[in-house]
């Protein structure tokens, strides 16, 4: 351990002695990164990126023998059947000659005739530009305006896309507008001091700053997802804020005790920078561990958020030693006179000094009480129903979602569908062996053919397109695609030589992706578990504490499991976080809650550990140590904990119900983590174990290096 902490340490000590030097290479940093993001545009994902198991293989056989359908707009006019007729046509006139479009179809009129469908295939422009639909919405405009006894709505990919992510930059923008306020008045109380309370709350914003330019060149490595930038945020601000947190107050604690600027500055390098250090690791470490699944959202959202904790990790070691050194005790001022008074009465520990009490000197009663509210919130995670996002979770309130949600309901061969495709055999028997699935697909009463056999120009592939006559979330609609999958198809395709089949589209894609999380949830979990307990264990020297951390983690994680079944998989909290439950949580949400809470947890866990270390390093017993240990920590573990439940609840407020769930079920853990497990499961778990938590004790006395008295004023 004693080499880990010299090295935060010596960092500090560099920024210390040269604070200017190290604020420079800050800022410039920063600035570098803002030219980044400015000079170099963000690669996205693409649908590419997305393919997995059979589906991505039927998806790529499609574009590789150019038989993919290229992105189309639907127009629903709604009303006087004439008028919508003609109205159709004014559509397709306006619209001839366009270089946006490709082939106008319809009027399609809905079963109960009181909707028309015109649909608009798009002609992409040349290279990999994405399609336009200036022309397109023009069109609509103007002919919406000449009949106004009609109603029109338009939706599709295009559309669809640019709603979805203006409505996400704007929650963005929101969510950046008030965690700021939110934070700077966490802080505020936390120190009494504008001072004090501005830096941690800068520090994270510039970290944010630079990891999204940072991101910008590397996005060309792995692509970024659309709500990457919102992960940058959400992370960035929690990581930022609670690192300078912990140093600073340590920092702060140090001169209480009467030693100079530099002294406390390398104290709390030697202690808070090490936990800072041990804190970030394992938060990359665990994010990291997502990667085995080599899922395009996982891959960026991972980078993205290891990136900011790096930057964060970086920025706290660094150029917060040097802002310490150069406002000294001014770090104090300009204080907040009520708030200020208001921590000097609360004291150390606050509330928290009240309830350890009881809970080292009873410890059985706390720890079989901590652990009943837990299993308690955890168990309805075993009824977890995970599924793909898709328009049940999109904004509701945004136009194209609606009338997306009308083409599936007046038109359901537009809706969810699938994609035989076959190659590599004779292109007649290829043909036909499709035909023959189209007709047993069409008795079965789980299929309409949508687009008879096609064949490719060069004869190698053919594709037959089917639509479900199941919603997309209807477990019947996998359980029809799985029998085109593992009878219907075989049946039919095997008799032809050299050819291979795959099953895509819609509900394939969607039961893919999720098969392929459950598949590699054991090696995720066992990959991030395996990494924090090694870090753990190479931290405390005790795989006794490794183990009993990773049990408390789990601990959280299930709860906040149970927590995010019981809010989003039924009707009850629809109205408080306006959104509109389909019964599932987004698939991919709850693997990678398991990172981000695995490595977040660590963050004061590590800090409090750190504390009671020192306690039994000095030979304190070890019920003296934890209580402690923990007092000492409770008004800085507190802070952190308020700082990200305040920016992760914010995220419940976001229009996306995957980010809604995101920040429930983040917020939940760690309010949790943060009064259940660290002020009673984990001090009573550490008292009834004893001096057996720390096996193998170390026996050496270990004090943090104080740095040599010097030199660099204190001073302004």
């Amino acid at each position: 351990m004693r080499q880990m902490t010299r090295g935060p340490q010596a960092v500090a000590r560099w920024s210390a002695h040269n604070p200017w030097r190290a604020i420079g290479l800050w800022l410039a940093l920063v600035v570098v990164a803002v030219a980044l993001s400015a000079l170099i545009p963000t690669q996205e994902t693409d649908d590419a990126d997305y393919r997995v198991g059979q589906s991505g293989t039927a998806d790529q056989m499609i574009h590789d023998a150019g038989l993919a359908a290229p992105d189309t707009e639907f127009v629903l006019i709604t009303g006087d059947q004439n008028d919508a007729v003609l109205a159709a046509a004014e559509l397709h006139e306006y619209l001839a000659g366009s270089t946006e479009v490709q082939e106008v179809t319809g009027p399609v009129q809905s079963p109960d005739g009181a909707t028309q469908l015109v649909s608009i295939s798009l002609r992409a422009p040349p290279g990999e530009e994405e399609p336009t639909i200036a022309d397109i919405n023009a069109a609509v405009s103007s002919v919406s305006a000449q009949h106004q006894n009609l109603q029109f709505g338009q939706t599709g990919d295009v559309t669809l896309d640019e709603a979805v992510s203006e409505r996400v930059a704007d929650d963005l923008a929101s969510a950046e507008a008030i965690s700021i306020p939110i934070t700077l008045g966490i802080m505020l109380f936390a120190f009494g001091a504008l001072i004090a309370a501005g830096i941690p709350v800068l520090l994270a914003i510039t970290s944010v700053v630079a990891t999204i330019g940072i991101y910008a060149p590397i996005s060309y490595l792995v692509p970024s997802e659309e709500t990457a930038s919102s992960m940058v945020l959400l992370i960035g601000m929690a990581v930022g804020v609670d690192y300078s947190l912990f140093y600073l107050k340590r920092e702060r604690e140090e001169r209480r005790k009467g030693h100079g600027t530099l002294d406390a500055v390398g104290i709390a390098a030697a202690t808070s920078g090490h936990s800072i250090l041990v804190s970030g690791a394992a938060v990359i470490a665990s994010l990291a561990g997502v990667y085995v699944l080599g899922s395009a959202t996982f891959n960026s959202l991972a980078t993205a958020a290891i990136i900011v904790v790096a930057v964060a990790v970086v920025g706290s070691l660094t150029v917060l030693p040097a802002l310490l050194v150069k406002f000294g005790r001014w770090v104090d001022r300009p204080r907040v006179p009520l708030l200020w008074r208001l921590n000097a009465r609360i004291g150390e520990g606050g509330i928290s000094s009240r309830i350890i009490g009881p809970v080292v000197t009873r410890p059985v009663v706390a720890l079989v009480a901590g652990l009943a509210v837990m299993l308690a919130l955890a168990v309805p995670a075993l009824t977890m129903n995970l599924r793909s996002a898709g328009l049940e979770t999109l904004p509701q309130d945004i136009p194209a979602v609606a009338v997306a949600q009308q083409l599936d309901a007046e038109f359901p061969s537009e809706g969810s569908s699938a994609n035989v495709v076959v190659s590599g055999g004779d292109p007649a028997a290829m043909s036909a062996a499709l035909t023959e699935v189209g007709e047993e697909a069409t008795g079965s009463g789980a299929w309409t053919v949508t687009q008879e056999p096609v064949t490719s120009v060069s004869g190698t592939t053919a594709e037959l397109r089917l639509a479900s006559t199941f919603e997309q979330n209807d477990a019947r609609a996998d359980d029809a695609m799985l029998e085109l999958r593992d009878s219907v198809v075989p049946d039919k395709v095997d008799g032809i030589s050299g050819a291979e089949y795959a099953v895509g589209g819609q509900i394939a894609e969607q039961y893919d992706s999720t098969k392929a999380l459950s598949d590699g949830l054991p090696v995720v979990v066992a990959v991030i578990l395996i990494l924090t307990m090694v870090m753990l264990v190479v931290t405390f020297r005790s795989p006794v504490i490794a183990l009993v951390s990773t049990f408390l983690n789990l601990l959280s994680v299930g709860a906040a499991f149970g927590v995010l079944a019981l809010v989003f998989q039924h009707t009850w909290a629809e109205d408080l976080l306006d959104f509109t439950s389909n019964g599932t949580v987004v698939e991919w949400i709850p693997m990678f809650m398991l990172a981000v809470l695995v490595g977040l947890s660590m963050d004061y866990h590590v800090f409090v550990l750190g504390r009671i270390r020192e306690g039994i390093d000095k030979g304190l017993p070890p019920k003296v140590a934890v209580r402690a240990g923990v007092t000492q920590t409770a008004g800085v573990v507190t802070s952190a904990a308020l700082v990200m439940v305040s920016v992760f609840a914010l995220f419940a407020s976001q229009s996306l119900v995957e980010m809604k769930q995101m920040g429930v079920g983040l917020a939940v853990a760690i309010l949790l983590d943060a009064t259940v497990v660290r002020l009673v499961l984990l001090p009573s778990m550490l008292v009834l174990l004893g001096n057996r938590a720390w096996w193998p004790r170390h026996t050496r006395t270990e004090q943090p290096v104080i740095p040599n008295r010097a030199v660099v004023p204190a001073t302004m």
